[in-house]
């Protein structure tokens, strides 16, 4: 039986060779995730590429791949995800910014963004949402390219069924493992002991399968020292996806592990436990 290449995505909205997309490409097998190398790349329009290309894969990208409802109502943007995605990417970063900026200001202090339904249980940060960190351009960035290149996305939008395109989220996974603790900085500055002995303690913690994934992840002494001396995090939360694409895979088509519940507007983080559904697998 041939085995499917799966991927993890840690994604930036301005690659640069400073701050490139990072691609984690592996296997899995009886339990076991095989990191089989890490990939960067440099611009939008070689991520584009990368994803046109003909082969076939399961991937979880570190980027929301929908916007909250309540938001879209308000804006009186379209309801349909292809359409919706299609709007949005017709549109600057700046006229986004404006527009979600005017949305909040017009709400009350604490409920300044919409959120979300995959948001509480995967504890990421809204959608709509242009700083630290800023995933409503990495949204623009990354979702109208893969959909341009005519991959699937279960539960959103029929596409070319070999290659799987879900939304991952690294910090879900790290935060089972290191709770509070900082793993990650961009800032050099920040880039402390503490910060480098939660790397090793997260990376232990993979390998010997202690999330709720039940999967182990394979690395060499080289990959894992890499993985480590990669203060920025960009290497490790790329492998993070890696193995909720691999959980995925385990899941199956159509729906690869997302609960049935799922908005087909919002969209939802794979791995992220609905309340009523409980993501079997675990």
């Amino acid at each position: 039986m041939t085995q499917v290449l799966l991927i993890g995505c840690d994604f930036s909205s301005s690659p640069s060779r400073r701050k490139p997309i990072v691609m984690a490409a592996g296997s899995a097998a009886n339990g076991r995730v095989l990191l089989a190398g890490l990939e960067r790349i440099e611009s939008l329009e070689d991520f584009e590429h990368w994803a046109r290309q003909d082969r076939a894969w399961i991937a979880a990208f570190d980027f929301p791949f929908g916007l909250p409802r309540e938001l879209v109502a308000h804006l009186a943007w379209p309801v349909l995800w292809p359409e919706l995605i299609r709007h949005y990417a017709g549109m600057s970063r700046r006229e986004i910014r404006n527009t979600f900026a005017a949305f909040c200001d017009a709400r009350p202090a604490g409920k300044k963004f919409a959120h979300r339904a995959a948001d509480g249980p995967a504890g990421s940060s809204p959608s709509m949402k242009w700083v630290n960190p800023p995933v409503a351009y990495m949204l623009h960035a990354g979702v109208p390219r893969l959909l341009a290149a005519g991959v699937h996305f279960p539960g959103l939008h029929e596409g070319d069924s070999r290659r799987v395109a879900l939304e991952g989220y690294p910090g879900l996974l790290a935060r089972e493992v290191l709770g509070k603790r900082s793993y990650k900085s961009d800032d050099k500055a920040k880039q402390s002991p503490e910060r480098l002995i939660a790397r090793k303690d997260l990376i232990t913690a993979l390998e010997h399968g202690q999330t709720r994934l039940g999967l182990r992840l394979k690395v060499s002494h080289a990959q894992r020292d890499a993985l480590i001396d990669d203060a920025s995090g960009d290497s490790l939360d790329a492998v993070l996806c890696l193995l909720q694409a691999a959980w995925a895979s385990r899941q199956g088509a159509p729906r690869y592990g997302l609960p049935p519940e799922m908005d087909p507007l919002e969209g939802w983080i794979v791995t992220a436990q609905a309340a009523s559904a409980g993501l079997g697998g675990y």
